[in-house]
């Protein structure tokens, strides 16, 4: 019984740090999907209600703070991603790949400007920007047929034109609204498509 006290007492303290880490993790989601790239220790303390002191603690781990907010936005996207392959004519495919990718980067934008502003500091965040764009590109490549697989150049040109960055140039830079950086998005790849047509025949 008297044993058994000092492993409550551990036991405890381990759950306790367990769910102000969860507080904290989420706490930082929300601030960057409100527009804040590198949210403060203070804000973070407010807004999951854990003391500053906590927060600082947590901070030292940063790589795996990164990992497990990075798991939640993925468990929020992950039906999207799991969607199947589009099919029908090539136009057809991509008119999906870009309505699908559309939807996707709005959902994920405040997310990747942040990592895209923290990569330098975090190979965690650099790495898996990385994945993330070969994803998107296996994804393009898979659904396309062979003959435009062939096409380095306008395989290159697709992947660049159906990246976030490219969107995210359209909405942030150039502050189109989420209908007019789709047609520019459109207009591109239907030019593309055409040149490749022109080439083949």
């Amino acid at each position: 019984m008297t044993a058994s006290k000092p492993r409550q007492k551990q036991d405890g303290r381990r759950l306790r740090s367990a769910a102000s880490r969860k507080r904290i993790v989420e706490a930082m989601r929300d601030l960057v999907r409100e527009g804040s790239v590198s949210p403060r220790a203070e804000e973070v303390a407010a807004r999951a209600e854990v003391g500053l002191r906590s927060v600082f603690r947590h901070f030292d781990d940063m790589e795996g703070l990164y990992r497990e907010i990075s798991e939640l936005i993925l468990a929020e996207v992950r039906p999207m991603l799991l969607l199947p392959p589009p099919s029908g004519t090539v136009d057809e495919i991509i008119a999906e790949m870009i309505d699908r990718r559309t939807k996707l980067f709005e959902r994920i934008m405040p997310f990747r400007m942040a990592a895209d502003a923290n990569a330098y500091r975090s190979a965690f965040l650099a790495a898996d920007r990385n994945r993330m764009n070969t994803e998107f590109r296996e994804i393009m490549r898979s659904a396309l047929p062979a003959g435009i697989r062939k096409d380095r150049t306008l395989i290159e040109a697709l992947d660049a034109t159906l990246s976030f960055d490219f969107w995210r140039r359209l909405r942030i830079d150039q502050k189109l609204s989420v209908a007019q950086g789709k047609r520019v998005v459109e207009a591109v790849t239907s030019a593309l498509l055409a040149a490749h047509r022109r080439d083949k025949g």
